[in-house]
């Protein structure tokens, strides 16, 4: 049985969103996705569509770019809410220029309220060289205090590195 909140960390392409699936898949819960990825662009629509033909058959999509609150808060408890991710969120909020505290005490407010378990998938950045631009810094410094935030909520964090999950905290299901 999964927790109320699961985080799953990783970096660029290390595997942690096939692992966040698994869980969700594991768990027999009615699936749904909750996508953070805005498709503005050639590149990002075929990295879309390579994500849902590997994510397969029995997904409810929704697209929440910036506000996934209606999505959790509309989620059952016989639902699992896979939250893809929390880093691509936190750009479109960046990139928009909106207000980062309100935005995620809204999102931390809809993750405490959710009737399902949610898997959240985010990128680790703290492994990563300092960035030399002001912009990069600053959202380095904004991903890896809402990681640890989310992580202090969690009842699961997994950290997946080459395919490979790394339990950090609480009990895999």
């Amino acid at each position: 049985m999964l927790p109320k909140l699961t985080l799953v960390l990783g970096g660029a392409s290390s595997g942690k969103s096939a692992f966040a699936e698994g869980l969700a898949k594991a768990s027999g819960l009615q699936l749904t996705y909750l996508a953070t990825a805005q498709v503005l662009d050639d590149e990002m629509r075929k990295k879309v569509s390579k994500h849902r033909k590997m994510r397969g058959e029995g997904w409810k999509t929704i697209e929440a770019p910036l506000d996934p609150a209606p999505a959790l808060s509309g989620a059952a408890d016989r639902d699992v809410v896979l939250f893809d991710c929390a880093t691509m969120w936190l750009s479109n909020h960046m990139l928009a220029e909106n207000d980062l505290g309100a935005a995620e005490a809204a999102l931390m407010a809809a993750l405490d309220g959710a009737k399902a378990p949610v898997i959240v998938v985010s990128n680790e950045v703290g492994l990563s060289v300092v960035p030399e631009n002001r912009l990069a810094r600053r959202f380095q410094n904004a991903q890896g205090a809402l990681n640890q935030r989310l992580a202090g909520r969690a009842d699961l964090v997994v950290n997946v590195i080459a395919g490979l999950p790394q339990l950090l905290k609480g009990h895999l299901p």
